[in-house]
């Protein structure tokens, strides 16, 4: 796991991200149904949706993710390892409990699987970068669009997806002017109240990558908050003005390692 060696401070666990957004009665709306993985959580999770997420409370790069798929026989489990995604049938619950706990001991976190909405039949979620310089306001520096490939439990650029701007996602979605600009007003005012919420419950935060997702039905869902170590290197080559505001933002409190 990256040490952090700069000005910023982070808020660990999935979890404990989960318990503090569901606090904020605005924001509760928008965080799928969670809970710790125990025996008897998955099969109420298991029971209550026919599909659902299990991941390491703290983790990175989209290892580790597992969706668990209800099916006419059973459940279906898709793991990723690294840059492959594997499947394998677990005829109940019970089952898929040692399959998941057979890939280590450490906290995992169980949430709904979202209806999330695709581009070209390809998966997509919206990282917005939050930074603050010290003593400043908290400030929406950028995006990116991650792109999953098809038939993908993830969109992670280390797990084989794309990374787009935000111009080019809403171009190939065939939004116009007024819909795009709406949307990433949104994505805008939530992420600022998301960050907004979370410095109050830590002090000394300075950045913050939020990814967000709509659903088929056009509702906007925060899936995770990284706060450690956020990236946004990508961006050097897509949007270079974005990524030159974004390190403008982080060599204020330290950070010099977005090269």
């Amino acid at each position: 796991m990256y040490t952090k060696r700069y000005k910023s401070a982070a808020i660990w666990g999935k979890l404990r991200v989960c318990r503090y957004l569901t606090g904020n009665e605005s924001l509760r709306a928008s965080v799928p149904h969670s809970k710790l993985l125990t025996p008897a959580n998955l099969a109420a999770m298991a029971e209550a949706h026919d599909a659902i997420y299990v991941k390491p409370d703290i983790g990175s790069m989209g290892i580790g993710i597992h969706k668990l798929v209800r099916t006419a026989n059973g459940f279906m489990l898709h793991s990723t390892q690294w840059r492959r995604q594997v499947k394998r049938e677990a005829k109940d619950v019970k089952e898929a409990y040692r399959l998941l706990r057979g890939h280590g001991a450490g906290r995992m976190l169980i949430q709904a699987a979202i209806a999330i909405d695709h581009v070209d039949d390809q998966p997509y979620d919206i990282r917005v970068m939050v930074q603050r310089r010290p003593g400043g306001p908290w400030t929406c520096t950028g995006f990116m669009a991650k792109i999953g490939g098809s038939g993908s439990i993830v969109t992670n650029y280390y797990q084989g997806g794309q990374i787009w701007t935000l111009e080019r996602l809403l171009r190939e979605k065939g939004y116009d002017a007024d819909k795009s600009r709406t949307l990433t007003e949104q994505l805008t005012v939530k992420a600022l109240e998301t960050a907004h919420w979370l410095s109050g419950k830590k002090q000394g935060m300075r950045e913050m990558g939020i990814d967000f997702a709509y659903d088929r039905d056009g509702k906007l869902w925060v899936l995770e908050v990284n706060s450690n170590h956020p990236q946004f290197h990508p961006l050097k080559k897509l949007d270079r003005a974005a990524y030159q505001r974004m390190m403008s933002f982080a060599r204020a409190y330290g950070r010099y390692d977005a090269q």
